[in-house]
Parts: structure tokens; sequence; C-alpha cells
């Protein structure tokens, strides 16, 4: 007979009650998106005229090419220069020399502690205002660059500091300088303990483009707008959108997932013989 090393297996009255809890809740799940659909029937925001905009094929595109598009761009750019903008400055904030780790350290907290929707405003009417160099696109993703990266800057800071010290001692004892061990023996290791934070806040930074409709910004936000104000459909306008959302999130975190298994692999739990007094069966006593 193999155990787990992690747990014990559970027994008959714990796999009845999880079963018990699994169909509550399903059931709970059922009746609340039940009572929902009710709810929106009820008020009337079931009506045909109200969705026929998503099933005209011009409105689609709309939202599509106008709306979804422009988010994707704003997500990706925004999630490429964040990383290297936390790359540079998690990597700074664990510098030796003074004038290098404090200034990046100031940097990162004050940009972690500004609401990313201020700014976005203070780069809008900096940048974007009367003959501003940039677009409100540009806003957005500078915003967004600054806050996330500066989020991801402790993430990488963290992922560093978690690799075992022997490796970057070893690396040193062998004669390799500090820039070497840094980009060939530490950031490799920390990239596979960082991969899970990343993921999400590439998600954040995604779901954080909507905020953009603020400072009149393209977008998902943005397509909407125009759509209920002709149609009067608020309801039937946010689900969509929330529902675009929601897809898109779900993919880009199955790809991100898929790369995570790419590059660091499944860790699986191994079934290992017990040994000693504690590997028993039936009414075997030890020996």
């Amino acid at each position: 007979m193999s155990a787990s090393v992690l747990f014990d297996a559970p027994g008959p009255k714990t796999v009845a009650r999880h079963r018990l809890y699994s169909v509550v809740s399903v059931v709970a799940l059922v009746a609340l998106v039940a009572f929902a659909i009710w709810a929106l029937y009820d008020a009337g925001q079931l009506e045909y005229e109200l969705w026929e905009p998503f099933l005209t094929p011009e409105y689609i595109e709309y939202i599509l090419v106008d709306g979804l598009l422009e988010t994707l761009k704003m997500a990706f750019f925004s999630i490429i220069f964040a990383v290297v903008f936390g790359l540079v400055f998690g990597v700074a904030k664990l510098s030796d020399r003074a004038w290098v780790r404090w200034p990046a350290w100031l940097v990162v907290e004050f940009f972690r502690a500004v609401p990313v929707l201020l700014l976005m405003v203070f780069t809008f009417f900096l940048l974007a205002i009367g003959d501003g160099p940039l677009t409100s696109f540009w806003c957005v993703v500078i915003a967004l660059t600054l806050y996330n990266g500066s989020v991801l800057a402790e993430v990488f800071r963290a992922g560093i500091n978690a690799v075992p010290r022997g490796q970057a001692e070893a690396a040193y004892a062998i004669g390799m300088r500090k820039s070497q061990v840094m980009t060939t023996v530490l950031l490799p290791q920390a990239v596979k303990i960082m991969l899970p934070a990343i993921i999400s806040q590439m998600v954040v930074a995604l779901k954080d483009t909507s905020l953009g409709y603020y400072i009149i910004a393209p977008g998902l936000t943005a397509v909407a707008k125009p759509i209920y104000l002709e149609f009067r459909n608020q309801v039937p306008t946010a689900i969509v959108i929330t529902a675009i959302y929601v897809v898109v999130n779900l993919i880009l975190t199955w790809i991100a997932t898929i790369l995570q298994k790419r590059l660091v692999g499944e860790k699986k739990v191994l079934d290992v013989p017990m040994v000693g007094p504690a590997h028993t069966s039936g009414n075997a006593t030890a020996r």
C-alpha cells in the first residue's frame, strides 16, 4: 500500500459531506442565476429591441474593432512596458549602491500608492490636453505601465530574494560578476517563482483599461456609451461588455497557464510508500 505524504485520504463521511456541499453550491448558483433572469424579465430588460444591437453586424463590428481591439492594444502595450519597468526597478531595489536603490524604492512606492485612475487623469491633463503630444490612448498605457510596473517591481524583487542563497554563492565562487549572476542564475529561476503573480497582474492591467473611459480613451467601455444612449439599454449593454471582459480574461489566463506549464512544468504529488510502524494495513500491528 502507499499513502500520500502530504495529507490523509478522506474517509467515507468526509467524501459524502463534500458531495453534499457541492450539490448545495450548484443548487444555490442555479437559483441565483434563475432569480437574476426573472428580475431582468420582470423589469423588461429581456425585450428583443434592447438586445437587437448585439445581433446586428454593424454594431458587432463596432464593438469588436473600435472596442475590443483597442482594449487589447492598450493592455498589450501596458503589460510589455510594465514588465520592463518592473524588471528594471525591481533589480535596482536590490542594488548595493544607495544612490540607485533609494530612488528606485521611492519611485516604486509612490506609483504603487497612487490610484491608477488618478494616474490616468494626471497624465491626461499633463500630456494630452490642448496641444499635448499624446492621445488618451497613450495616457492609459502610461498610467497602467507606472502602476502595474511598480507592483511587478516588488514581484521581481521578492522572486529574486526567494531563490536559495546558495545559488548566488556558488556562482560567485566560480568567479561570475554580479550582473552575470543576476541575468544567468537568479532571474531565470525567479521567473518560475513569479509567473503566477505576473499572470495575475496581466489580468489586472486588462481590466483596468476600462478606466480609460473617464479620460475619453477608446475601448470597450467607450463604445458602450453610444449604444446605450441610442437604445436606452444600459443593463443589456453592461451585461454584454462584462461578458466580453470575462471571456478575454479567461483566454488570457488560459494562455498564460499553458506558458507556465511549458516553462515550469506541472507539480505532481507522488505517492511514496510509508516505512516503519506507520506502514500497516488491516488489523496488522507494528512489530
